[in-house]
């Protein structure tokens, strides 16, 4: 028995892909796979990562990569028709079809995959996107492994014909089974057991309860939406400082780092600018920061030395940035 390998992630790089292929993979899912219109390898990527989508010059999204990572020639989406959205799902279903190009940029890892004798998959609906690629590493690696969807019915459960590939998948659709018991599952904390959870925020929140038992480090979660961080630490003003340039700048009670940046021509490239995506991060030097993302453990937060300046704050007077 093995532990997954840690695997690298080349450098994000701005692309622009094709649609080469478009099929329905589940009931509001569509699956698409991207490559190079001259037939070039794609950036190696791994487990967990994910890529940009600039739909429009106003509409960027976030998808995980779920195919095969060995395969340079295609990435791999599945996305969800959220009714309720804010444009990006409507745009992919009913408008990149298939021999289309799109600006992709990535690929961006905040959810890798950690080496670990065993593990725990739990999966909601879309977020088995991420946790397909996850499950199937484990599998080569030889690691001990088990894997947990849920969805609300057999139809709206993508990719279900590569689970039954996976044998130690179960599949737990609401309306056959009920919801995922998740007390059964993560009741008891289990030795040298790392937890992988996505899915929509009821049931990571759910997750996070439980496993609060659990050894500190062990879940490891991805949202696709901010979770709810509160007020901030400071409600008043603070100064942020350039390390590269000595400029010091203040942001206002109602302003975001980011923003006073961009203000003062201090570029930093940006995307979701809901602390989901990563491509914000910001070398902190000094200071406390009020971290407002919904991508930190615990004990990256603790840390002190990395921030999303689209969300998250100082809980000092003074930061001092890597800019």
């Amino acid at each position: 028995m093995t532990a997954v390998q840690e695997q690298t992630t080349a450098a994000e790089q701005d692309l622009r892909l094709r649609v080469v292929r478009r099929t329905e993979g589940a009931e509001g899912v569509v699956v698409l796979e991207l490559a190079d219109p001259a037939g070039a390898d794609l950036p190696a990527w791994a487990p967990g990562a994910h890529v940009d989508l600039q739909l429009t010059e106003e509409l960027t999204r976030q998808y995980s990569l779920c195919g095969d990572p060995a395969d340079r020639s295609v990435w791999r989406i599945g996305v969800l028709r959220e009714p309720a959205g804010r444009g990006g799902s409507a745009y992919v279903h009913d408008q990149l079809l298939e021999s289309m190009d799109v600006q992709v940029r990535g690929p961006r890892n905040h959810f890798e995959l950690a080496p670990s004798p065993q593990y725990l998959f739990i999966a909601g609906g879309i977020g088995i996107t991420p946790i397909l690629p996850m499950a199937a590493a484990a599998r080569a690696a030889g690691a001990e492994w088990e894997l947990h969807y849920g969805g609300r019915s057999r139809r709206s459960m993508a990719f279900l014909a590569e689970l039954e590939g996976l044998l130690e998948g179960t599949v737990h659709p609401q309306d056959e089974v009920g919801l995922l018991d998740l007390d059964a599952l993560l009741g008891t904390p289990r030795p040298d057991t790392l937890v992988y959870c996505c899915g929509p925020e009821p049931l990571l929140a759910a997750v996070e309860e439980r496993c609060a038992a659990w050894p500190a480090g062990s879940l490891h979660v991805e949202r696709f939406a901010p979770k709810d961080v509160g007020a901030p630490v400071r409600s008043g003003s603070f100064e942020v400082e350039l390390s590269v340039s000595g400029t010091t700048l203040t942001v206002g009670p109602d302003e975001t780092v980011l923003a006073v940046l961009g203000a003062a021509g201090v570029a930093v490239l940006s995307s979701c600018q809901e602390g989901t995506c990563g491509t914000c991060e910001t070398v902190v030097l000094e200071g406390e920061v009020d971290h407002r993302d919904s991508l930190l453990t615990p004990d990256e937060q603790a840390a002190n030395d990395t921030m999303f300046v689209c969300v998250s704050r100082a809980a000092c007077p003074k930061l001092v940035l890597e800019l």
